[in-house]
C-alpha cells in the first residue's frame, strides 16, 4: 500500500472552539495510529504546521481520510504527497538484548 505525507497548515490563532476539538482529534489520530493507517504524526514547535504519514490506496483516499479529522474545518491548507521511500526506526525490527 502506498505511503503519503500530509502537510497541514494550522490556523494562526487557536480559539476556544479549536481547543475544545483537540481531545476528539487526538483520539481519532490515536485510533489511526493503532490501526497502522497513520505511521507518524507531528506538529511543529511553533504550532503552525503538522505532518502526518498515512498509508492509503491513493491520494483521493488520503484526502477523504484527512477530511474526517475533527480539526479539518480549522485547517488553512492541506498538501498530500506520495512517498517513494519511507524508512524509520519505528518500522525496523527491535534490537535484541541478551541481558
Amino acid at each position: 500500500m502506498p505511503t503519503f505525507v500530509v502537510t497541514l497548515r494550522l490556523p494562526d490563532a487557536f480559539n476556544e472552539e479549536f481547543i475544545a476539538v483537540i481531545p476528539r482529534h487526538r483520539d481519532f489520530i490515536n485510533r489511526l495510529l493503532n490501526e497502522k493507517i497513520v505511521e507518524s504524526y507531528a506538529i511543529s514547535s511553533d504550532r503552525s504546521r503538522g505532518w502526518v504519514t498515512v498509508n492509503g490506496e491513493d491520494a483521493a483516499a488520503v484526502q477523504a481520510l484527512v477530511e474526517r479529522f475533527p480539526l479539518y474545518r480549522f485547517l488553512r491548507g492541506v498538501e498530500i504527497d506520495e512517498l517513494f521511500i519511507f524508512d524509520s526506526t519505528a518500522s525496523r525490527f527491535p534490537h535484541i538484548n541478551l541481558n
